[in-house]
């Protein structure tokens, strides 16, 4: 059996991997699987202000820890779980775009959406994925 894989981007994984230890994606022979990823910017940490923003880098979170694990992208995702701090429906047109859109045009992942009381910092979403890379 081959050992796993850690892989940690540039900026927010590396200073993750530094200060609290944990890494932004883990590869087994056939499956990515990718830690929460929220809406900060990679470089500077800094969340965008509105909802569709934070929605939108957190899936290109995802879809980029994927890729430095060696994935190719989020059509390989066939497991996505999805924490909210808000009201569903706040959410929904921002989700529903991706989850119609880029990478999953082809299939629709198992997804569990879950609100929560809070998450790390002022995040607003938190996308923890699953991706098949076959054999």
């Amino acid at each position: 059996m081959s050992s796993l894989q850690y892989f940690d981007y540039e900026g927010f994984g590396e200073r993750s991997k530094q200060n609290l230890n944990y890494s932004q994606a883990v590869r087994l022979p056939n499956t990515i699987h990718i830690s929460g990823q929220g809406g900060w910017d990679r470089l500077t940490d800094a969340f965008p202000t509105s909802l569709d923003a934070e929605i939108d880098q957190a899936f290109a979170n995802v879809e980029h820890a994927l890729q430095q694990a060696g994935g190719t992208g989020l059509q390989q995702v066939y497991k996505l779980q999805i924490y909210i701090t808000g009201d569903m429906n706040a959410y929904f047109e921002g989700l529903t775009r991706h989850l119609k859109g880029k990478g999953f045009e082809f299939h629709g992942p198992l997804l569990t959406v879950v609100q929560v009381k809070g998450l790390f910092r002022d995040m607003r979403i938190e996308i923890e994925a699953e991706a098949w890379v076959g054999l």
